[in-house]
């Protein structure tokens, strides 16, 4: 595995996007990360699905977008990492992902490979975050913006934050509270990172 990439790189860092779905969080990193940003700018959405709402979000910002089709990890973590290549990528941020990455492409994305997840990690990893957190009674919940290493939910966390668990929530009500949050925590996140303000062996920041 190569040197890991040190943070800030004296540059702008281009950035790619993989999504599943409709793409609201690469939404708000497009928002937060345009074209010629003095920090970053995201350079390429991907996504397994051709019918996925990010790719047209995507389009309608200007930036490259790919349907890499899954008939194997393999197959799409090849083409995937030749555009990522092909595009001089710095960063990869997984926003509605839906797919698990092997540990051989985490590896060569080590500390350059981000994920948000709907749970205050290490609690209610995987799926059905909110269901999880409504059958075990929790009084808050929250996002949490991590590096993806091979495991499920398990890198090392960048930045937290929290909402209530309101009496009379369902899981569709606690994911639309905290999908709101993971709109500002996400861009928070990247930046930190990007600044060289957040490193591997700080704990994250929580609020």
């Amino acid at each position: 595995m190569s040197a890991p990439t040190r943070f800030p790189l004296g540059r702008p860092a281009r950035l790619a996007v993989f999504a599943s779905g409709r793409g609201s969080n690469l939404q708000s990193l497009l928002h937060a990360f345009p074209a010629g940003h003095e920090l970053a700018s995201v350079v390429l959405v991907v996504s397994n699905r051709p019918d996925a709402t990010a790719l047209d979000r995507a389009r309608a910002a200007g930036v490259v977008a790919v349907h890499v089709p899954w008939p194997t990890r393999a197959d799409f973590e090849a083409a995937a990492n030749g555009l990522l290549s092909q595009h001089g990528v710095d960063v990869v941020c997984l926003a509605g992902f839906m797919r698990l990455l092997s540990a051989g492409f985490t590896e060569r994305w080590a500390g350059r490979l981000v994920n948000v997840h709907p749970s205050l990690l290490p609690d209610f990893p995987g799926l059905d975050a909110h269901g999880q957190a409504i059958a075990a009674g929790v009084k808050e919940s929250g996002c949490t913006v991590h590096l993806v290493d091979a495991g499920v939910d398990s890198g090392p966390v960048i930045l937290q934050r929290k909402v209530p668990v309101l009496p009379g929530d369902d899981a569709e009500a606690l994911a639309g509270r905290v999908l709101a949050v993971e709109h500002e925590a996400y861009p928070a996140a990247v930046r930190l990172l990007l600044t060289g303000a957040w490193r591997h062996d700080d704990l994250g920041e929580t609020g």
